[in-house]
């Protein structure tokens, strides 16, 4: 029995080891190189909070937050931003800017961050059932980092919304697919479908050629773990066309995921071409809604523009790309985050 044991032990610390060294050497893809903004020089800029206690936290992750105290509202809207593989919440708001935003507009800003004694790649474990599980693992963590911002912040429950990119991306997907009432808008960004992959090795070969629907359709995954829900927060999806990380067609299988979970005919969309690309939406009878943000020549990233990217005082992070487009300042005024009226 031990030795079986010892065998079945050392079969996934090889499988981590190898899953470590692929998902590293896909992100090391030159495709963003050209892309990239001229770095600016560090300046002084908003700093991220750490928060120690703020639930059971069975995921270990760790809470940051942005809070502008003297521009919040009596009751402010909430972001939570998801970040990327090999980033950190400070490298992702560097370069895409969020907390300047947050200053500027008057909303709280709360960042998971993932440990690398997690994932050695600093990867949200999307892939894993354990950590995608409702009021399990990393989930419930992100969840109680939600619950604490509301209660100290008297965040407004009605405008908390969420944005992940990548691996953040996908855990994003399950956040929502697990806690639908809990958001008002919902960003995926190079991320995957709710039930893409069970594993390390099955999430790469979906990340790579596209997962394969599953039995029943994309739908599934989500209905069984929220069969009961009706109403559904509205979901933009976020995709470089010349990702070579995450293959584009898994932005399908999202689309078509969120479609078939949301009631709405795929048949009922309209397309239009837009200077950065291309937009796809679709809207239900009763308001609700899908749109897919598909980026012409864009690798694996979050869309920045160049303007923006001065203002945020861009560090340099390889997955936030200059584009004709800004995600950040986008998702904004889709959710109704304005600046204050003088």
């Amino acid at each position: 029995m031990k030795l079986g044991f010892s065998k079945t032990l050392a079969r996934v610390l090889k499988s981590q080891k190898k899953f470590s060294k692929l998902i590293a050497k896909a992100l090391k893809s030159p495709q963003n190189k050209a892309k990239r903004a001229t770095p600016i020089p560090r300046v002084a800029k908003p700093v991220l909070v750490e928060t120690d206690a703020f639930g059971s936290n069975p995921g270990r992750l760790i809470m940051k937050t942005f809070v502008p105290i003297a521009r919040l509202p009596k009751s402010p809207a909430l972001v939570v931003v998801l970040h990327g593989c090999r980033q950190t919440p400070e490298s992702l708001d560097s370069a895409a800017g969020f907390s300047i935003l947050a200053k500027e507009r008057g909303f709280v800003l709360v960042y998971p961050e993932q440990r690398s004694t997690n994932n050695s790649q600093r990867c949200f474990n999307w892939f894993r059932p354990s950590a995608v599980a409702r009021d399990r693992g990393e989930l419930l963590s992100i969840k109680q980092m939600i619950e604490h911002a509301c209660e100290r912040h008297r965040i407004d429950r009605s405008k908390i919304f969420v944005a992940g990119l990548s691996a953040g991306g996908a855990m994003t997907a399950a956040l929502v697919a697990n806690y639908p009432s809990l958001f008002a808008g919902v960003a995926i960004i190079a991320g995957m479908p709710v039930g893409s992959a069970r594993d390390a090795m099955s999430a790469l070969r979906a990340m790579k050629s596209g997962a394969p629907t599953p039995s029943g359709g994309w739908g599934r995954p989500v209905t069984e773990i929220s069969p009961e829900v009706k109403a559904w927060p509205a979901i933009t999806i976020w995709q470089g066309m010349d990702d070579k990380t995450v293959n584009p067609v898994n932005a399908l299988g999202c689309v078509a995921q969120w479609l078939k979970v949301q009631g709405i005919d795929d048949s009922s969309g309209r397309a239009e071409e837009k200077p950065w690309g291309r937009l796809q939406s679709w809207r239900a009878a009763d308001g609700q809604k899908v749109a897919l943000y598909s980026i012409r020549n864009m690798g694996h990233g979050l869309p920045i523009k160049m303007r923006d990217a001065i203002k945020s005082r861009r560090s340099g992070d390889p997955f936030v790309i200059r584009a004709d487009i800004s995600a950040p300042g986008e998702l904004l005024r889709l959710w109704g985050l304005k600046r204050p009226v003088a």
